[in-house]
């Protein structure tokens, strides 16, 4: 049966209303898209400047976008910092949960020394814009604030990793050897960071012997106990 005016209109109807139900949903994935275009270019200017020596207009040009595109999502640089600082907690949050699992910490000593660093170590190689926008100087106070709460985390998930692997350990002594763990690992990721390749293995490699002579006699002589 041929279709009449009106069903014409009624379907012409319909195919504006759906238009209309999903040019926003495009609107909001190009923008999206646009934010992690951003947030990718801020990474990479704020890895090889510094946070303080970047500008907007540094992210822009790296984006491929003019400075007024830049300013139609974020206000200044410190927005920018505060979304892609944000981003990069949230995940280093997730891949300490990750390395932390007590599984991880019922291995042997070597095999655990694997189990935890390897992802901490992944996370930092593949987000280099994490260590340059947490230590870097002139931070957003809020960047600043939460790093804080995630290093004081993370030292408490290795106070127990330590606890589960030497149970004997004094209150004070654990302390002690839980800091020098941190400080070990935090100079050690310096030197990983700066290096590729063949030369990042062997640091890697380097900063497991240490932990791992450090360590053994401190898990071998409380177990002993």
């Amino acid at each position: 049966m041929p279709r009449t005016a009106k069903d014409k209109t009624t379907e012409s109807d319909r195919l504006a209303e759906t238009e209309a139900a999903t040019a926003p949903r495009r609107r909001q994935a190009r923008g999206e898209r646009r934010i992690a275009q951003l947030l990718a270019a801020a990474a990479g200017v704020f890895c090889r400047t510094g946070y303080a020596a970047a500008s907007t207009n540094a992210i822009a040009r790296e984006a491929g976008v003019s400075p007024g595109t830049l300013y139609q999502f974020f206000p200044n640089k410190e927005a920018i910092a505060i979304e892609l600082g944000g981003q990069l907690l949230r995940h280093a949050r997730e891949t300490h949960g990750q390395a932390f699992l007590p599984e991880n910490l019922g291995l042997p000593l070597p095999e655990a020394l694997d189990a935890v660093l390897d992802p901490l170590i992944a996370f930092n190689c593949e987000n280099p814009a994490f260590w340059a926008l947490m230590h870097g100087s002139g931070v957003p106070g809020g960047i600043d604030k939460e790093h804080e709460e995630l290093h004081s985390n993370m030292a408490g998930q290795v106070r127990t990793a330590l606890h589960s692997l030497a149970p004997e350990l004094a209150p004070v002594e654990l302390d002690h050897v839980a800091n020098m763990v941190l400080g070990i690992f935090k100079a050690s990721l310096d030197l990983i960071l700066a290096h590729e390749g063949a030369e990042r293995d062997a640091y890697v490699a380097e900063l497991k012997t240490v932990l791992l002579r450090y360590l053994e006699p401190i898990v071998t002589t409380t177990r002993c106990r």
